[in-house]
């Protein structure tokens, strides 16, 4: 399909302004939305361009990843049921040490961007080496890409040091400049693995390239314990010290946060990146989020990576970023299934500063949207198709996604992607890892 055409579902559901639109239509036009009215009048004003018909679906834009690291997807499964940090030093580090490389990124993220595209995950914020693999993967999959460009302090085969590292994602940046469905981050990892003299530079940077910064942050009770210990303070107060800030920044996890805290946060408005599954499967905890949203914080939904997930379903976290919070202030109100949207679409546009161009179907925003078949058993009857679409719908009911206007996932099969391919890859991957950990190599 063209990037020129008309939709008409028979739910709308923009998100902003809140509510559900019946007998409405959505015309697109050069890769934006020119128009929301009702159907009627769509077909006689804009007779010219082609319409399409949604009879039993809600249309609604597409859905926010807000925290992920895509290439990880190859190394789904390879270590499940242990702590974040034996996950890590014992596992994934190790993996990655010896497989990690420019071909693994772009076929793990490419991989990824396929399962994402298929549940209605039109935007990644992604964090991970090798950002050029990312890029290139993201215009492969015509999926809307912002590439986190991670830097540590300790060598790995991608970078000696925190120098290399930022040395690769300036030129990284530098190359992509222009790509409409390609902008950046820097992504100094975690407090613990960041220097202060670092973290400065990171600053610095990010003002002089007009970026925003993507840090994991809080994630578990270790981390702010081993902060107390060497800097004698909380992780966030150490940062804030530092002025990251002051500076439009995207905290991942955020799960082991105080009052005092929060309010920072608000003050600062630091986007916050939710990842409700891999903040249970490794038990970090789980985050405050109805104190977040009650303080004014920006919450968007991540899947984090699919080593720590396992899937990357952007419809499974936003039931359980409804479902959580009702447990943690015993009340059913606490996160809405309206609130709960939000947060997986425009709630992730705003953390990223995108809230002017993506997340709600508003005149003049990129034609970022998804399609959600409900004529399946398991959404009958529907009463209220914004409560299917969080508690009740699966991802095999996404039916059609468009990045910019353009068709990438329609009735069901991908359109810039060939799925025989990627499994292929990942099987040579599976292959190679395999061999790799049953020699010791």
């Amino acid at each position: 399909m063209s990037v020129s055409f008309c939709l008409h579902p028979r739910w709308l559901v923009p998100v902003a302004p809140a509510g559900v639109l019946e007998q409405h239509a959505l015309v697109v036009e050069n890769g934006r939305i020119a128009a929301v009215l009702p159907s009627a009048d769509a077909r006689l004003r804009y007779a010219h361009l082609s319409h399409r018909d949604l009879p039993e679906h809600v249309l609604l834009p597409g859905l926010v990843n807000l925290h992920g690291h895509s290439a990880m997807t190859l190394l789904r499964g390879l270590a499940d049921d242990l702590a974040l940090m034996d996950w890590l030093n014992h596992h994934i580090w190790p993996a990655e040490k010896r497989h990690v490389s420019d071909e693994f990124v772009y076929d793990g993220s490419l991989l990824a961007m396929a399962e994402m595209l298929r549940c209605g995950t039109t935007t990644i914020n992604d964090m991970y080496f090798h950002h050029e693999a990312v890029a290139r993967a993201g215009l492969t999959a015509q999926m809307r890409t912002v590439v986190g460009c991670s830097i540590l302090e300790f060598p790995t085969p991608y970078a000696a040091d925190a120098d290399a590292y930022i040395e690769r994602a300036l030129a990284a940046h530098a190359r992509f400049q222009g790509e409409q469905l390609v902008r950046f981050t820097l992504a100094p990892h975690a407090p613990y693995t960041v220097s202060d003299a670092t973290f400065r530079r990171v600053v610095q940077l990010a003002g002089q390239l007009d970026c925003a910064i993507h840090c994991h942050i809080h994630e578990t009770r270790e981390e702010v314990e081993g902060s107390l210990r060497e800097h004698g303070v909380r992780p966030l107060a150490r940062l804030a010290s530092l002025g990251l800030l002051d500076m439009p920044l995207i905290a991942a996890h955020c799960v082991h946060l105080d009052d005092a805290e929060i309010a920072l946060l608000a003050r600062h408005r630091v986007g916050v990146a939710h990842n409700p599954s891999s903040n249970l499967k490794l038990a970090s905890g789980l985050a405050r989020i109805h104190d977040l949203r009650q303080a004014g914080v920006a919450v968007g939904i991540g899947t984090d990576g699919a080593a720590s997930n396992n899937k990357l379903d952007m419809l499974a976290e936003t039931r359980l970023a409804a479902l959580l919070p009702k447990v943690q202030a015993a009340d059913p109100r606490a996160i809405p299934a309206t609130e709960a949207l939000r947060m997986a679409t425009l709630g992730g546009a705003e953390a990223l500063g995108m809230a002017a161009e993506i997340g709600s179907l508003e005149v003049g925003k990129r034609a970022d949207l998804l399609a959600v078949d409900l004529s399946d058993l398991a959404t009958q009857p529907c009463y209220d198709p914004i409560s299917h679409l969080v508690y009740a719908a699966g991802r095999e009911q996404v039916s059609d996604v468009w990045v910019d206007g353009r068709q990438v996932l329609e009735q069901g099969r991908h359109t810039t992607l060939d799925p025989q391919q990627l499994k292929a890859k990942a099987g040579w991957w599976r292959d190679r890892v395999l061999a790799d950990r049953h020699t010791g190599a």
